[in-house]
């Protein structure tokens, strides 16, 4: 057995009036891939900022190859060969690919660089990975699955030992994630290490060999993948502390009559003919691969573009092409699929956040009344279980899970009656995915239509009442939830021959 090329031992990190980690412990072996998981807020991003240099600990010891080493900053670790792939590529959209990789330490001959050695070398490094990516294309101009492969080239140009994989992928198709999957095992049959930090269960049981757990900043434990048998319960278990037995909740819905009508919509080069219909209280999933349309055919219906051709239908009135501010006073929500940009002012409070759709109904005279919005951020606030202090609390300091939270308060606050949610746990812990499952069915229970767009088969397959399924911007196939297979759902998902 390989022996360890790092360990770190009792690392405690606090922060004013917080404890991020409390005497953690990880170790790290030469070739293997190592995930740590745990809810967010358990300490995974602080303890890899730690490792990288970005924060310095108040207690506990950093081992690389037997020695004592302070990660003082993170030039100090990349010279230890310690790189990171972030999920949002820390790169530069307006330069090349070749800059991108070796910026920092380019080749130069004489005052100048040397930028036929520097794109022939780039060529070769991304070959290394699989890649076949033109040097001198701008990165900006690549997909999120080539800007991934070219920050791992930049990790290789600096000789990078250990390589943080984070999150890598969030925002990758399956045949994508296959993809890195292959790139990950031959770094790890080259002898790199690597550190995966992942939500998804589906990337630690296909890459890791041994996995971490973290909970409420402290250690919990560390296992052999095949050895100690880890499943997805065991991994369950010890992420939030107890077992989640319904992990989706039981339901028993009440559909009433239809609410939402979409007939042979079409949006010139995204999607084409696509027809499907919501009812009250009823969960709709919505599914496809990456790339199929299920996106653009929600930005669509709720106004943000035109549709070319067909037409929308809300309680029984035709809606086609209206503005989002009309949609949302006819009761239709939506909740985009990057909450960052498009959920959330991050700067603002939760209770700025909340009331933001609904900022008319504040008003006291002609001025907003501070107490209505914090009467409704805080009645969401409690409703919701956000995890803060105070409704007060800003929106940029709260878990991926509490900040979809507060996106789905914004469209409780607008007494919305039809929901379209754009994959409502992406980037969410274990946890929070099971919080989130129980409101979607509170919701429905309510009469609120859910129009649920999602990648994950597990939560389409258990908390839709039906299906739709898109393939290269065509609705492909409708199932009724009830006895369906995963292998039915990929089937319709799939490209195939179509005629004109």
């Amino acid at each position: 057995m390989p022996g360890n090329l790092l360990e770190m031992h009792h690392i405690t990190k606090i922060f004013p009036g917080v404890k991020a980690l409390d005497d953690v412990h990880f170790t790290l072996r030469e070739g293997e891939i190592h995930a740590i998981a745990g809810e967010n807020g358990a300490g995974k991003s602080t303890f890899i900022k730690v490792l990288a240099g970005v924060h310095q600990p108040e207690g506990g010891e950093i081992i690389l190859d037997g020695e004592k080493v302070v990660m003082s900053d993170p030039i100090v670790a990349q010279k230890y060969g310690i790189a990171a792939i972030h999920q949002h590529a820390a790169s530069y959209p307006d330069l090349s690919v070749a800059e991108n990789i070796f910026i920092g330490h380019e080749f130069m001959t004489g005052p100048f660089i040397n930028w036929k050695k520097a794109n022939a070398e780039a060529k070769k490094l991304l070959e290394s990975v699989g890649a076949n990516i033109n040097p001198k294309a701008s990165v900006g101009s690549l997909s999120v699955a080539q800007q991934q492969l070219v920050e791992i080239a930049k990790a290789l140009s600096q000789n990078a030992r250990i390589l943080i994989m984070d999150e890598p992928t969030a925002a990758l198709s399956k045949q994508e994630s296959e993809d890195l999957y292959n790139i990950a095992r031959r770094l790890r049959d080259k002898g790199c290490a690597i550190i995966l930090i992942s939500h998804r269960f589906e990337d630690i049981f296909n890459l890791a060999d041994r996995v971490t757990v973290f909970r409420d900043a402290k250690y919990v434990g560390t296992w052999d993948m095949e050895k100690d048998h880890v499943d997805s319960a065991m991994l369950v278990h010890n992420m939030v502390g107890h077992d989640i037995a319904a992990y989706y909740p039981e339901r028993h819905p009440n559909i009433g009559e239809e609410v939402l009508r979409v007939e042979h919509l079409s949006r010139t080069g995204f999607f084409r003919d696509v027809s499907l219909s919501l009812r009250a209280g009823e969960i709709v999933g919505l599914t496809g691969l990456v790339g199929a349309g299920r996106t653009e055919l929600a930005e669509t219906v709720f106004g943000i573009a035109q549709a070319s051709e067909g037409e929308v239908y809300m309680f029984g009135k035709k809606c086609t092409n209206s503005t989002p501010e009309q949609m949302m006073k006819m009761g239709l929500s939506l909740l985009p699929e990057d909450r960052h940009k498009q959920g959330l002012l991050l700067p603002w409070s939760i209770c700025n956040n909340i009331t933001l759709p609904v900022l008319e109904d504040m008003k006291k005279g002609a001025f907003l009344s501070t107490a209505k919005e914090k009467e409704v951020g805080d009645k969401y606030h409690k409703e919701l279980r956000v995890r803060a202090p105070s409704s007060e609390t800003l929106a940029d300091t709260l878990s991926g899970g509490n900040q979809q939270k507060v996106v789905i308060a914004k469209q409780l606050a607008a007494s919305s009656k039809i929901i379209i949610l754009d994959e409502p746990t992406k980037g969410v812990d274990v946890g929070s995915k099971a919080q989130i499952y129980e409101i979607m069915a509170e919701l429905a229970s309510q009469g609120i239509a859910v129009l649920m767009i999602s990648s994950e088969m597990p939560e389409v397959m258990n908390m839709s009442d039906r299906i739709y399924v898109m393939s290269e911007g065509h609705m492909t196939a409708e199932f009724d939830a009830k006895g369906l297979t995963q292998n039915q759902i990929l089937a319709a998902a799939m490209p195939q021959e179509r005629g004109n």
